[in-house]
């Protein structure tokens, strides 16, 4: 009886075993599949900031850009108040002269 007993039980650890590694080998399988997601959705994010930080350098030049422009504008915006600039258009646009100046035109 006790041969019959050790079969059982040896078979019993043996299935025990089995199990053991198939188990093992499913969790080993499921943690390699996640490292495979998490690896390519990592690869997919830095794609993505090495873009956005591409366009963030663009971004910023254009607000230099826009900043220059801005001040040329209030430089213009002021040069427009002045006398000066009604002087040079009066000469330009309606070709009037002041009374002490000479204009020579060519033939």
């Amino acid at each position: 009886m006790n041969g019959i007993k050790q079969k059982s039980h040896r078979r019993r650890q043996k299935k025990r075993i089995q199990r053991h590694k198939r188990s093992v080998l499913a969790v080993s399988t499921v943690i390699l599949l996640l490292i495979v997601v998490v690896s390519a959705s990592s690869m997919t994010l830095r794609a993505r900031d090495k873009s956005y930080q591409a366009q963030e350098m663009e971004l910023k030049e254009q607000i230099k850009e826009e900043t220059a422009r801005k001040a040329e504008i209030k430089d213009l915006e002021k040069y427009v108040g002045t006398d000066e600039y009604v002087e040079d258009v009066a000469k330009d646009k309606l070709g009037l002269v002041h009374e002490n100046e000479i204009i020579f035109k060519a033939k």
